[in-house]
């Protein structure tokens, strides 16, 4: 049967995290966006396959179209005995067609029942505002219902959350795609601050500023992109892109350790205390990703050459989101320190 996850043997067991709850997490998962590249038959057998090698931490997304194949496999995995619903730390978001009033629920309510599960471990905003595109679309797409940031709706989806956490639906909520000015003005309205962020972050493009921010005040960060995701999008790619595993910096550091350079993307951001989440639908590849976080860490020099290799190098600008008379993708992003409209 395709995912089939038998003749599972010596997992490896990735170093936990504990976040502000108190409830363990692993310190590296597996994404499972790969719309645009991998069938949802594709993605549900790598899921598969990680569960066999030891993954625990899953982020999923109604949006990426696979989470009714990647439910089958984790049905197969609890019936056998092999694992128990609580060995696993089980993500999804909300997409931003569902931000109306009462859509949150319905949103996680479809997601756990093609998860088949009764709980998500935690459940995000995707991003933040209600816009959002045709599937497989180009960077040039536009929809013309699209809206700046709004404090008000936001807070309003975010009331929403609060409501399944509270429910027991959903045992943490986050935030993704935020930044520090967004943060700032709807933290303080937050009857349940989120407990996790994910956010593009890779050698490229740091985020220290944000990721720093969110540490201080007990929020997790997740890292999307935390190889620079060479299988992204065709629409998020632009001139002048960085390629990390490319960068002399990270080249350096791969042939100290004898590992490939994308090892080192995941092995530096293990060691800041974000958690990366990449996808690959390669078993070679996902099971050295998931390998590399309990071999020997990389020196303080080596992070040091890391942190000052930054290049802002943002891929993932979001330019399908932008609103009417919005200038271009950095007015997603608040670059000038406040929340732009």
């Amino acid at each position: 049967m395709e995912g089939t996850i038998k003749g599972a043997e010596l997992p490896v067991k990735a170093p936990l995290l504990t976040l502000a709850s108190g409830a363990k997490i692993p310190s590296i998962g597996m994404g499972t966006f790969g719309s645009d590249h991998n069938s949802p038959g594709e993605v549900s057998a790598a899921v598969a396959g990680a569960l066999r090698v030891g993954y625990r931490l899953f982020d999923c997304a109604a949006v990426y179209g696979n989470e009714e194949n990647i439910g089958t496999v984790f049905a197969e995995a609890f019936a056998s005995g092999l694992l128990r619903r609580e060995d696993l730390f089980i993500s999804s978001k909300v997409w931003n067609d569902m931000h109306g009033k009462g859509d949150v629920l319905l949103a996680l309510a479809k997601t756990l029942r093609d998860l088949r599960l009764e709980y998500v471990d935690a459940y995000f905003v995707h991003w933040p505002f209600p816009n959002y595109h045709a599937p497989g679309c180009d960077g040039d797409a536009r929809n013309p219902a699209s809206k700046p940031f709004s404090l008000k709706a936001f807070m309003r989806v975010w009331g929403e959350m609060e409501k399944i956490h509270r429910m027991g639906l959903a045992k943490h909520i986050g935030m993704s795609n935020m930044t520090i000015p967004k943060m700032e003005a709807v933290l303080p309205l937050c009857e349940i601050k989120p407990a996790l962020i994910e956010m593009e972050m890779h050698p490229a493009f740091q985020q220290r500023e944000l990721f720093d921010y969110c540490l201080k005040r007990k929020i997790q960060p997740i890292g999307y992109c935390p190889i620079g995701s060479p299988n992204r999008p065709d629409r998020d790619k632009a001139p002048g892109d960085i390629i990390d595993t490319e960068m002399p910096e990270i080249k350096a550091v791969a042939s100290t350790h004898n590992i490939h350079p994308a090892l080192v993307c995941l092995k530096w951001q293990v060691q800041l205390g974000s958690i990366p989440i990449p996808m690959s639908v390669n078993e070679r590849n996902y099971t050295a990703n998931l390998r590399c976080v309990t071999g020997a860490p990389l020196t303080d020099a080596e992070m040091a050459s890391i942190a000052g290799a930054d290049k802002n190098c943002r891929l993932v600008k979001g330019q399908v989101f932008l609103w009417p008379g919005a200038k271009s993708w950095e007015d997603l992003w608040d670059i000038n320190g406040t929340i732009t409209k």
